[in-house]
């Protein structure tokens, strides 16, 4: 009885464990943007004018 008990909580740390590990990478993570192109009917209204 008491060996279920100790597997299931050290199976529930582990994954607790690897839960804070992979969010905290997440988080670290540096996001880019692409710049953004202008759009090609407003350029070829303004050259029309």
């Amino acid at each position: 009885m008491y060996t279920v008990l100790i597997i299931s909580i050290i199976i529930v740390l582990l994954v607790l464990i690897l839960a804070v590990l992979t969010t905290s990478k997440a988080y670290k993570f540096k996001h880019t943007v692409d710049p953004v192109k202008p759009h090609s009917d407003e350029s070829e209204k303004n050259e029309k004018d």
